[in-house]
């Protein structure tokens, strides 16, 4: 997002230019392939699809789902949106874990391994959902996204058929709150005002209301202008 290049000043000073420049905004990609995701998963784990059905949905989250999530996290660390390119980052590698081990799997079987993978995914997605306070559509998705991994790490390491039951109902609802949440930053994105609520407050309604002076103020303290991470 940033480009240091030297200029000169009257004098002969040196001084540092920092370019800005625009991009779309990742999280809409990101959140529909975890539509795409959590609601084909969900369809599995309580029984709408029979067992044999899981590799093709492994398929799906390996080619639409990953590659989606992992080009949301790239364009969101440019966008000096650490939150969402951490998030998106987590997301695109769990879903690439249980992509993977439902396609190499007996179909219907739980893994013990998968379990203990999703409780530290859950556990890991807890870190940007505590620092994406100041949207909370998008914190809720993230924080919906670590409960929905935790119940399906409990129905892997149990197989017990109440937890899938209650892992597909979470996969549901996290399926509808991502579909709402890209649909009303596709349309904020587009239309450069607020459509359907993200429920913006504090730093994240000043990101969208204020000025440029707002939004390049502590700049030279950010990752990437700054000389040290």
């Amino acid at each position: 997002m940033s480009d240091p290049a030297a200029a000169v000043l009257p004098g002969g000073q040196l001084s540092t230019r920092i370019v800005l420049r625009p991009v779309a905004t990742p999280l809409p990609l990101g959140f529909l392939g975890l539509f795409v995701a959590t609601s084909a998963f969900a369809c599995l784990q309580l029984g709408w699809l029979p067992p044999e059905q899981g590799r093709g949905v492994a398929v799906a989250a390996l080619a639409l789902t990953v590659p989606l999530q992992l080009l949301a996290s790239v364009l969101g660390f440019l966008a000096r949106d650490p939150v969402a390119g951490t998030g998106m980052g987590i997301l695109a590698g769990t879903w690439a874990a249980v992509g993977y081990l439902t396609l190499t799997a007996p179909p219907g079987t739980s893994s013990a391994g998968l379990g203990v993978v999703l409780l530290l995914s859950a556990a890991s997605l807890l870190v940007p959902a505590a620092a994406a306070t100041s949207k909370l559509v998008p914190a809720a998705v993230i924080a919906l996204s670590a409960l929905r991994f935790a119940v399906t790490g409990i129905a892997e390491l149990t197989a017990s058929r109440t937890w899938y039951d209650v892992a597909g109902t979470v996969g549901l609802l996290l399926g509808l709150l991502a579909l709402y949440a890209a649909t009303a930053l596709e349309l904020e994105d587009v239309q450069h005002r607020t459509v359907l609520p993200l429920l913006r407050r504090g730093p994240a309604q000043q990101a969208l209301q204020g000025d440029g002076a707002d939004q390049t103020d502590q700049l030279r303290h950010e990752a990437g202008v700054r000389n040290q991470l």
